[in-house]
């Protein structure tokens, strides 16, 4: 096969796992090592998708370096080890793909992002909900001026776990529904405001578990890592979007929302037979009356395909392009990752707003 490039996994826990398995299925990838710091997990994956012998399973990312012509390594691991790999793999020569966060610190998302461009390389961040049939289509929707004058914007990302030890709610769930918006929108907030509640982990209880604890999330608030989180995005032109954030809740949700004059955009993941939905509907005023009229609803067709499967595609089409990803860049993933740092600035002094331009000094 022409234009066949050598990809390493770095990290197959519970998502780098499907990583590995949208690159084996890939005709223009050779996946040619696999390294994870548990020699079970390895052993699992060779029999999990029957590697070939040639395949390098390793727990030392440092065994890589011995590997000719490696083009590129996709990073799975926890975030708080993700500048250390990724600035390696940058120096090493390796185009990257990263899971979000890019990293827990701005400063240092911005320093690999001049690193790659300074050596030419792919910086690629695995931001999923991106590449998702249902949010390509609603941006169309949105940007095309299908909803009228836009009012507000809502989401709720709730569930029963998985509960982290090294972030909290804010930083583990509050990415998906940000990006989100920011593409629907084309713009980025200007000013945020976080409040957050905990419940299970109080402070130094995460720290006594032996967990790696992140510098953005150790003690955001006194008692520990929130569980629960409210989040308001301000963005330019004054459009305010209101996100709910917790992981003890078994009522899951994975809903969003965009409002306006004309009616309302709704992905609901959680809907697998109508996961994008126009609601058509606007007020007629009749004297002092608001009537509602002209509702409808209208379930958006989409295109097929894996999200994970579109990024690893769209890794491989910038490496071989050598073009950044116009979707999820490197510097796509600092913004978020700058949101993120001056929401919980935010969520440190009780829900006090928080310009962009302040937080990032």
């Amino acid at each position: 096969m022409t234009n066949q490039i050598k990809i390493a996994v770095i990290g197959v826990g519970r998502w780098g796992v499907h990583l590995l398995r949208n690159f084996l299925a890939h005709p223009q990838v050779d996946v040619v090592a696999v390294v994870d710091p548990h020699p079970e997990r390895l052993t699992a994956i060779k029999q999990q998708f029957d590697l070939d012998k040639n395949v390098i399973l390793t727990t030392e990312w440092e065994d890589l370096k011995k590997v000719s012509g490696l083009t590129g390594v996709a990073i799975a691991t926890p975030a708080t080890t993700h500048y250390a790999l990724i600035k390696d793999a940058l120096q090493q020569g390796y185009h990257v793909l990263a899971e979000k966060p890019l990293t827990l610190n701005p400063a240092e998302c911005r320093e690999l992002c001049y690193l790659a461009e300074q050596n030419h390389l792919i910086l690629m961040v695995d931001h999923t909900y991106l590449f998702h049939p249902a949010v390509e289509r609603g941006k169309t929707v949105v940007q095309a001026g299908k909803l009228g004058d836009l009012r507000y914007g809502y989401a709720t990302r709730t569930h029963l776990g998985p509960v982290r030890q090294d972030v909290d709610a804010l930083w583990d769930l509050a990415i998906h529904d940000i990006a989100i918006f920011n593409a629907w929108l084309g713009q980025i907030p200007v000013k945020v405001q976080a409040t957050g509640t905990v419940w299970l982990q109080g402070a130094g209880e995460q720290g006594s578990r032996g967990a790696e604890v992140s510098p953005y999330t150790d003690s955001v608030l006194p008692q520990g890592l929130a569980d629960l989180v409210w989040l308001t995005l301000t963005y330019p032109d004054g459009f305010q979007a209101y996100i709910h954030l917790c992981w003890l809740n078994p009522d899951k949700q994975r809903r969003l929302g965009i409002v306006g004059s004309l009616g309302s955009l709704i992905f609901d993941e959680m809907s697998l037979s109508s996961p994008l939905t126009l609601l058509n509907g606007e007020f007629e005023q009749q004297g002092n009356q608001f009537i509602p009229v002209n509702q409808r609803q209208i379930v958006l067709e989409l295109e097929t395909g894996e999200p994970l499967g579109r990024v690893c595609s769209s890794f491989v089409a910038s490496i071989l392009s050598n073009t950044p990803s116009e979707i999820s860049s490197g510097w796509v993933g600092t913004e978020l990752v700058e949101i993120l740092a001056a929401l919980t600035l935010s969520l440190q002094q009780g829900g006090k707003p928080v310009f962009l331009n302040d937080s990032q000094g």
